[in-house]
């Protein structure tokens, strides 16, 4: 079946609607990437347009009008007469390419690129295609315009499907219509490689977020009868996993191990660091080391995986006992962990036994401290994230005491698990006056009376 006429298939105003608009010179209308018409600018900064003519035309019957770019600037014209000559006139400069198809192919040697040149090769007869097809090669980034002879539209059409942004009739070309189809095939390579990209980076996204996804922990509870819930918000744009790391398992014992900690900065080398020291904290748990041991044993991870000497790490750790009623507590230049006993106020527990931050001295040691817990009781574990945030329009953060002072009041409001954790988290980004700028990790065990969960 005949393919519409070239002249009215080729003007981008009537692809975009404008097809019934009064008649306009050559610089009035182009169509923009979003498909509506127009102003736009030509090359980089507003630069002219620059096409590059590739045909071998002996008889000299060719002739490119003079043409206008959509500000009525003069598109500058090159011509080649070969390949080999497009190849050198190729400059960043150059904008759109218009190539003759009865252009002779250029010499491939067999297995070479752009065929194996042996009988068998589909494109060994198709020299106009191979030409096209090496021209696409040599400028990937470039708008090309396929020029086909007279009513030749199924020749046309197949330059369009191989890669080219569309097709002229020799015979037709006006500096009207040449214009508008060299300022669209421009705009569309723009779009096309624009939407390319946006693809490739929605890919990546989704590939990093199942991979962020799969490194969070699954807390390993199963026969205990403490609650878990967690909260965690990274502080870097569009992140899953930041610098602060937790997790909580219990051993075969019956104890309960939970931690987190904080490794400075927030890239994805300090996500990945993190993820590595809590992998570890893991597998040295339930091979039995706790406390000072376990803690002097992460430090040399940490010191072998580090990217720089200056990286350090904070940690707490808590260890509770199968009865639920006392815990082993251990900080590395980390805040005290806050609880909330049946009857009584919220408070944090003893931090002044506390060690440095991991990776900060050589030789370090980190005490154990005993702490009660009692009954029924909620443990909160937070990472600096919660209580550096702004309080108002000053420099004042809200710090360790506005926390408890705000988790009591929450707490007194009937909020607890997930829904504690929330509304702290958003309470810190309100009074903050937006997103917090840090990682912010927080997580909460829960025991009811006589051991069993809520």
């Amino acid at each position: 079946m005949p393919a519409p006429i070239p002249r009215q298939r080729a003007i981008p105003a009537a692809e975009g609607g404008q097809a019934h608009a009064p008649r306009q010179d050559a610089g009035a209308l182009a169509l923009n990437p979003s498909g509506t018409a127009g102003q736009t600018d030509g090359g980089p900064h507003g630069s002219p347009l620059t096409l590059l003519v590739i045909e071998d035309d002996p008889g000299g019957s060719l002739s490119v009008p003079a043409l206008l770019d959509s500000a009525g600037n003069p598109i500058r014209v090159r011509t080649a007469r070969n390949l080999t000559e497009a190849e050198r006139l190729l400059t960043d400069d150059v904008h759109c390419i218009l190539l003759d198809l009865a252009l002779p192919a250029p010499a491939v040697a067999p297995g070479g690129p752009g065929g194996s040149g042996g009988p068998d090769d589909p494109e060994a007869d198709d020299d106009e295609l191979v030409a096209l097809q090496h021209v696409l090669r040599l400028a990937p980034r470039h708008a090309v315009l396929a020029l086909t002879a007279n009513g030749d539209a199924e020749r046309g059409a197949e330059a369009v499907r191989v890669g080219a942004q569309d097709y002229l009739f020799r015979d037709e070309l006006d500096g009207r219509l040449l214009s508008r189809t060299v300022r669209y095939a421009v705009e569309r390579k723009r779009a096309d490689a624009a939407q390319r990209q946006l693809t490739e980076s929605r890919l990546r996204a989704q590939e990093n977020a199942r991979l962020e996804r799969g490194l969070l922990p699954t807390p390993l509870l199963d026969g205990s009868p403490l609650r878990f819930a967690a909260h965690y918000r990274p502080g870097r744009s569009r992140a899953l996993l930041g610098g602060d790391f937790y997790d909580t398992v219990r051993t075969p014992d019956g104890s309960v191990h939970v931690m987190i900690g904080d490794v400075c900065g927030h890239g994805p080398d300090e996500a990945a660091l993190g993820v590595e020291l809590r992998i570890a904290w893991r597998a040295l748990t339930f091979a039995g080391l706790c406390g000072d041991e376990l803690l002097s044993t992460l430090q040399k991870v940490l010191e072998h995986e580090r990217a720089d000497d200056e990286i350090f790490a904070t940690l707490c750790t808590v260890d509770i006992a199968p009865d639920g009623r006392r815990a082993g507590l251990c900080l590395a230049g980390h805040p005290a962990p806050l609880i909330a006993r049946d009857g009584r106020l919220a408070e944090l527990l003893p931090y002044e036994d506390g060690g440095p931050a991991l990776g900060l001295l050589p030789r370090a040691r980190w005490p154990r401290r005993q702490v009660e817990l009692g009954g029924t009781w909620s443990l909160m574990l937070y990472t600096d994230g919660l209580i550096e945030g702004r309080v108002g329009q000053g420099n004042q953060r809200l710090g360790q005491d506005g926390m408890v002072e705000m988790v009591r009041r929450q707490i007194a409001a009937g909020l607890r698990g997930d829904a504690l954790l929330e509304a702290a988290v958003n309470e810190v980004r309100d009074l903050n006056g937006g997103d917090l700028t840090d990682d912010v990790a927080v997580l909460l065990l829960d025991r009811a009376t006589g051991g069993h969960g809520r």
